[in-house]
């Protein structure tokens, strides 16, 4: 079965910060928040895009 690579390095980072935790996703989390604010200038936020209804009236 092919495997993707970037979905492997990335699973791989996961479970290393999982363990990094010893498994507490909360303190994960807590962490994750902490770093999201040290760079609150980078994190992107976007306006939802209008709905557009283009059925037939």
């Amino acid at each position: 079965m092919w495997e993707d690579p970037i979905v492997k390095e990335t699973r791989e980072l996961r479970e290393e910060m999982v363990a990094e935790f010893d498994g507490d996703l909360d303190a994960l989390w807590q962490h994750l928040q902490k770093v999201q604010d040290q760079y609150r200038d980078r994190v992107v936020t976007g306006q939802p895009k209008p709905v557009v209804d283009d059925r037939e009236k």
